[in-house]
């Protein structure tokens, strides 16, 4: 059982009152972690800050990146006034409040950064409202987001940005922040400071997972519980970090990447990378059934009639799932995942679908032939409505060699070509020898 260790007295300041990782956010460049593929030595936007030729920007990366801190950096150092609008908790008259006080600044000769939180929230009216004030240099816009700017920017506003990548902290990074948070006696841990061994920081950064505010926040949690002596135990750090969750979001970009790199695997035969991005998902909260849908989609995608066992393993997986809900279901959508990962692979069907759909689309609306239409009446049969059909049952092996079933003013088109892999080279020698007996059912007729 947990216990929490006896607290201990310290003195109480006002900083202690403020999280962590904002005491620690850093105040200088030169304390700026991470990102030094945009801020390196004569790195574009390095040069854009010490020449003090800012020019609109969107920072687009995972939470706990330095996104917010790099926006407050650069406005300190260019001695611009910074107004902060987060897009989730902002309106209309936030927008026109800061509009005003930029305009104000304009007018004293003072250089205004808005900088718009999560700015991927506002619709795109509302980001169309900024376009005028970016245009007259009333503002200079720098946007946060985690989320794709192609998707979720539009054009007008990307096209006066500069958009640059903010990459997840690697465990170099983390253990500068670790260090700092440990040794600052003055905004860091203080005397709640503590003593942790290389393998416990390599748990603690793994449980970060690139994001330096989860770092801050999870050290800060293991200063609270740390016993007298200062020291982490294994038991209390895991503990500590049993609640933690990798990154993972439920319909923004690491979601989409992750499903891809599932796909992608299952398509690509290995069965090892399929099982571990099937992991991935389900450890950072995915919903097991999503992913049993897309196996489906994957099952007549990718597999098709090489396989036909892998759409019918795929549903299975989906209704045990369903039956049996987490964790017991999530093992049977694993199998199915290898299975279908290890199966021949044949994408015939579907480009057959795309190419059947794409000829529907682009041809007139063609009469079904007469001699196909059912005929349940008399007049429909005074019509000639099915006509010389021919009953394949009746025909020598259930085949009606030569006829056909596309409409009459329509020549035949080839959709499904069978691949050489699985059920389908048999498949393919069977449709192979329908058309010899369409050739020699031809060369029967009269001239």
């Amino acid at each position: 059982m947990f216990l929490i260790p006896e607290q201990r007295v310290i003195q109480v300041t006002e900083s202690d009152f403020r999280p962590l990782a904002d005491r620690l956010r850093p105040r200088i460049l030169e304390d700026y972690v991470g990102q030094s593929h945009i801020l390196g030595e004569d790195k574009p936007l390095t040069k854009a800050i010490e020449s003090d030729h800012l020019h609109s920007m969107i920072f687009w990366g995972p939470p706990g990146t330095g996104k917010t801190t790099l926006a407050k950096l650069i406005a300190e150092i260019s001695e611009s006034h910074i107004e902060n609008i987060s897009a989730v908790l902002s309106g209309v008259k936030d927008i026109r409040a800061a509009m005003e006080r930029a305009e104000y600044n304009k007018s004293n000769g003072k250089r205004t950064i808005l900088f718009v939180d999560e700015v991927h929230r506002f619709n795109k009216a509302q980001q169309d409202a900024f376009l005028p004030f970016v245009e007259n240099g009333t503002i200079t816009f720098i946007g946060a987001t985690t989320e794709n700017p192609s998707f979720e920017l539009n054009n007008a506003l990307l096209s006066r940005a500069r958009v640059y990548v903010i990459q997840r902290l690697d465990d170099e990074a983390l253990a500068q922040i670790l260090t700092r948070a440990l040794n600052d006696t003055e905004l860091g841990l203080g005397d709640l400071s503590f003593e942790i061994n290389e393998q416990q920081q390599s748990k603690l950064f793994m449980a970060a997972d690139g994001d330096g505010r989860r770092l801050l926040n999870l050290v800060e949690l293991l200063a609270d519980v740390t016993s007298d002596q200062n020291e982490v135990t294994d038991e209390l750090l895991s503990e500590v970090l049993k609640q933690s969750h990798r990154t993972f979001d439920k319909g923004g970009e690491h979601f989409y990447d992750q499903i891809s790199a599932l796909h992608k695997s299952v398509r690509g035969s290995d069965p090892d990378a399929s099982l571990y991005w099937f992991c991935r998902m389900i450890d950072g909260g995915c919903d097991a059934l999503y992913i049993a849908r897309r196996l489906v989609r994957m099952a007549s995608e990718d597999i098709g009639n090489a396989d036909p066992r892998a759409l019918q393993i795929a549903l299975s997986a989906w209704q045990t799932q369903e039956r049996l809900g987490s964790p017991e279901g999530e093992l049977a959508i694993a199998q199915a995942i290898i299975y279908m990962a290890s199966a021949a692979k044949s994408n015939a069907v579907y480009l057959a679908f795309n190419r059947a759909m794409k000829d529907v689309r682009q041809s007139p609306s063609q009469e079904v032939p007469l001699h196909l239409r059912n005929a349940p009446t008399k007049l429909m049969k005074e019509l000639d409505y099915g006509k010389a059909y021919r009953y394949a049952h009746d025909e020598p092996g259930a085949y009606a060699a030569g006829s056909n079933y596309f409409p009459d003013d329509k020549n035949p088109v080839n959709y499904y070509q069978p691949v050489d892999r699985g059920l389908e080279i048999k498949i393919k020698q069977k449709l192979d020898h329908l058309k010899q007996l369409d050739a020699a059912w031809a060369l029967k007729q009269p001239k």
